[in-house]
């Protein structure tokens, strides 16, 4: 039974985590953007 709520919990927590990325993306931020323009190859404005 602990195995399960451990698996439960698992999954939400990786779900929040998803969910925080996908919205993070549709914004416009991105894992690999390091908000160094000077260095930037353009790829953080393109749609």
């Amino acid at each position: 039974m602990g195995t399960a709520i451990v698996l439960l919990l698992l999954t939400g927590v990786v779900g929040l985590v998803i969910r925080s990325m996908v919205k993070d993306k549709k914004a416009g931020k991105s894992l690999q953007c390091g908000q160094n323009c000077k260095h930037c190859s353009g790829c953080c404005h393109e749609k």
